[in-house]
C-alpha cells in the first residue's frame, strides 16, 4: 500500500482508495454469482521460501455481469483466476478466504463437486494455448469433449456442436479446423479453439485470462461481441483477465485494479479511469497506447513513451534502459560483427529485403488435401536502423514471413537478401554466421524457454553457442542484460515455471539481444505484457535502435503498439500485403478497407474522451 492509502484525508467514504479497493454494496442488493473475500494465496520457492502471490482480495461477479482485472505481470491477476476453479500449481495454496460461487465456497469442495462445475457452469479459457490442447488429438474432438463429458450430448450431436462453438469463435472454415491438430493453426487460431472450448456448455460464468491476447484486433473485437452476446442472451457473467485497459474500458462494467497480490482500486470504468484514486492506476493509464490520445498522432518511432511518464512508485518495476550490454561498441567482446562493423548509419542501405516470397503447405487429406498458400508474393525492404511492422489477422501469413526471412522454413518461391547478400540457399558455417547477426522474439514465451533451465543459462544460451566472453564476461553480460528489461537479479536462479509469463517474455528479449545483433524480428513481443512493461520494452527497444541501428521486423496484432514503434508499416491479410507505406500516413489516410477495419477496431476509443488528467 502507498503512503497516501493510509493518510486520513477529508474524502467521501466511497471515493477514498481503502473504500474503492473493495465491492461497493449492490444497490438492488441482489447476491452475486461469485464472491471472493479476503482470498491469500501463497507460493512455495524451491529454497524453501514462501512467497504471498495474492494477499487478501475481494470482488464480486454479479449475474449477467463483466468484471475487468486489471494488473501488471506477477499482480496476482492470473492466480486469483486459477484460485476460483482451484486449478492453482502444485507450489501454491490457498492460505485463507472464501470464494463462494452461487452460495458455495469453492474452497471447501470435493474434487467430485469441482469437476461437474468446471466446463459445465464455470468455463475457464487460459491464456496460453500452446500447453492447454492436446497436440495428438484433433480440435473437433477437443471441443466436443467438454459436452460429453458432462452428459451434455451423444458422440455426433458433440461433434455437430463442436463446429458451431468453432464457428461462434470466429474461426473461418470451422469444418476444416475440426479436423485439423493444433499444430496445423496458428497461434490466434489455438486461441479461438479454446473459447470455442469454454463456450460450447453454455457457462454461467466464463472465466477468460488473456482470452485476446494472440488476437488481432478484428478478430479480438469478434471474440468479445460473441462473449458480450453470451452475456446478454444466457446471462453469462465474466470475469476478464486483462492487460489491455482499453479492452477493460470497452467490455467491463466493472474494473479491478490490482498490484503485488493486493485489489488496490475497484469501480466502474467512469471511476476508475476517469477518476482514478490510486498512483498505480494513473501510472497504468498513462502507459496504455490504446487509451493514449497523443499516439493517435503517430509520434515518430524512436521516441515512444519518451513523454509518457513510467510506473513510477513502489507498486512498479524500475524503468527499463539501455546499457552497454546491448552496445556492440570497439571493445565489447560480444558486440563485434562478423565483418568487424561496429556501427550502422541509420536509413542506410538496406540490412534485410525480401523479393517475391511464397510459402505453401500441403493440407493433410483429412482436411481436403491439396496445399494452403501462407505468403503469396510479398515484398518488402528494411534500411539500417528502422523498423517495418507486419501487421495483420491471425493467419495472414506474418509469422511465416518472419520464419522465411530467418531461414527457419525454405520459400516456396522468391529470395532473401541480408546485407546485400542473398541467403536463401545458406548452409553449414554462412548460415550459423548470419544467424548471429539476426535474431529472434518469439511470440510464445511458454514454449520458447527451455524448462529445466535457471534464467541465467537461459539468457547465456547464444553466448555459449558462438563461443563468446569468459564465463565471468557472460554472468555480467546476462545480468546488466536483465536489468535492461526490468527483471531483478533474483531470477537469474529460478526457473522459467516460477515466473509470469510477462516475465518470460521478458527474458526472451534479453536473450536475442545478447549477441548484439543487426536485425532483430520481434514476433508479437510484447502482447504477453501488461501495459506497463510493455511501455518500458517499446522505450527499451527504441532507445537501443536510435543508438545502435539495430533494425526491427515487428510483428504485431496490436496498432496501437505498431502506431509507437514503427517507421513503416505493411498490412497482410490471406498471406498478401494488401497496403504498405509510411506509418504515419497509413494510419492517417488508410487506402485499402481492411485497414481500415484494423483501425476501427482499435480497442478504448470509446474511454478515452472520458479520461481523467493523469
Amino acid at each position: 500500500m502507498s503512503a497516501d492509502e493510509t493518510t486520513p484525508r477529508a474524502a467521501s467514504p466511497a471515493s477514498s482508495p481503502r473504500a474503492r479497493s473493495r465491492p461497493a454494496a449492490r444497490p438492488d442488493g441482489a447476491e452475486p454469482l461469485l464472491a471472493i473475500d479476503r482470498l491469500a494465496v501463497r507460493y512455495r520457492t524451491a529454497d524453501g521460501g514462501v512467497i504471498d502471490g495474492v494477499r487478501e482480495a475481494s470482488l464480486e461477479v454479479g449475474v449477467g455481469e463483466t468484471v475487468a482485472i486489471v494488473g501488471e505481470s506477477g499482480s496476482g491477476k492470473s492466480t486469483t483466476a486459477h484460485a476460483v476453479v482451484q486449478l492453482l500449481p502444485s507450489s501454491a495454496s490457498i492460505a485463507g478466504g472464501a470464494v463462494r460461487f452461487r452460495g458455495r465456497d469453492l474452497i471447501a469442495a470435493g474434487r467430485a463437486e469441482l469437476r461437474g462445475i468446471r466446463g459445465r457452469a464455470i468455463a475457464f479459457v487460459p491464456q496460453d494455448p500452446t500447453v492447454s490442447l492436446n497436440p495428438v488429438r484433433r480440435v473437433g474432438d477437443q471441443v466436443a469433449e467438454v459436452l460429453r463429458i458432462h452428459g451434455l450430448a451423444d458422440r455426433r450431436t458433440a461433434a455437430l456442436r463442436a463446429v458451431d462453438a468453432l464457428a461462434e469463435a470466429g474461426l473461418p472454415d470451422p469444418v476444416g479446423t475440426a479436423a485439423r491438430y493444433p499444430h496445423e493453426l496458428s497461434g490466434g487460431m489455438r486461441q479461438r479453439v479454446l473459447i470455442a472450448i469454454a463456450i460450447i456448455a453454455r457457462p454461467a460464468l466464463l472465466i477468460a485470462d488473456e482470452p485476446t491476447s494472440a488476437l488481432d484486433v478484428t478478430v479480438q473485437r469478434h471474440i468479445l461481441d460473441r462473449i458480450d452476446r453470451l452475456k446478454h442472451e444466457l446471462g453469462t457473467s465474466v470475469l476478464l483477465i486483462t492487460h489491455d485497459l482499453g479492452v477493460a474500458a470497452d467490455r467491463a462494467d466493472r474494473i479491478v485494479v490490482m498490484s503485488q497480490g493486493e485489489v488496490v482500486e475497484q469501480g466502474t470504468p467512469a471511476q476508475v479511469l476517469g477518476n482514478p484514486t490510486h498512483p498505480y492506476t494513473r501510472a497504468l493509464i498513462r502507459a496504455a497506447p490504446s487509451l493514449d490520445g497523443r499516439a493517435a498522432e503517430a509520434p515518430a518511432p524512436g521516441t515512444a513513451g519518451a513523454d509518457v511518464p513510467g510506473t513510477a512508485g513502489a507498486d512498479a518495476p524500475p524503468p527499463a534502459r539501455p546499457a552497454v550490454a546491448v552496445s556492440g561498441r570497439p571493445g565489447d567482446p560480444f558486440g563485434e560483427r562478423p565483418d568487424g562493423d561496429g556501427g550502422f548509419a541509420p536509413g542506410g542501405p538496406s540490412v534485410l529485403a525480401a523479393h517475391g516470397l511464397v510459402k505453401d503447405f500441403p493440407v493433410a487429406r483429412a482436411a481436403g488435401g491439396g496445399v494452403q498458400r501462407a505468403v503469396d508474393d510479398v515484398s518488402f525492404a528494411i534500411p539500417r536502423g528502422r523498423t517495418l511492422a507486419l501487421v495483420g489477422e491471425s493467419g495472414s501469413g506474418k509469422s511465416t514471413t518472419a520464419r522465411l526471412v530467418l531461414r527457419l522454413a525454405d520459400p516456396t518461391e522468391g529470395r532473401v537478401e541480408f546485407d546485400g547478400v542473398d541467403i536463401t540457399g545458406l548452409r553449414g558455417g554462412a548460415l550459423r554466421q548470419f544467424r548471429r547477426r539476426a535474431q529472434l522474439v518469439h511470440q510464445n514465451p511458454y514454449a520458447s524457454l527451455n524448462p529445466r533451465l535457471t534464467i541465467e543459462r537461459i539468457v547465456a544460451d547464444p553466448l555459449e553457442a558462438f563461443g563468446l566472453g569468459t564465463r565471468a564476461d557472460r554472468r555480467r553480460r546476462v545480468a546488466e542484460l536483465l536489468d535492461v528489461v526490468a527483471l531483478p537479479s533474483t531470477v537469474l536462479d529460478r526457473r522459467p515455471a516460477e515466473l509470469s509469463g510477462g516475465q518470460r517474455q521478458r527474458v526472451a528479449i534479453a536473450r536475442a539481444l545478447t549477441v548484439a545483433p543487426e536485425l532483430l524480428v520481434l514476433d508479437e513481443p510484447v502482447s504477453a505484457l501488461d501495459v506497463s512493461i510493455q511501455d518500458q520494452v517499446l522505450t527499451l527497444l527504441a532507445g537501443i535502435q536510435a543508438e545502435f541501428g539495430v533494425s526491427y521486423l515487428f510483428i504485431s496484432h496490436d496498432l496501437a503498439v505498431v502506431r509507437r514503434i514503427a517507421h513503416e508499416v505493411a498490412v497482410m491479410r490471406s498471406g498478401r500485403v494488401v497496403e504498405a507505406g509510411e506509418t504515419v500516413e497509413v494510419f492517417r489516410a488508410p487506402r485499402d478497407p481492411y485497414t481500415r477495419e484494423l483501425l476501427d477496431a482499435i480497442p478504448g476509443r470509446s474511454a478515452r474522451a472520458g479520461l481523467a488528467p493523469v
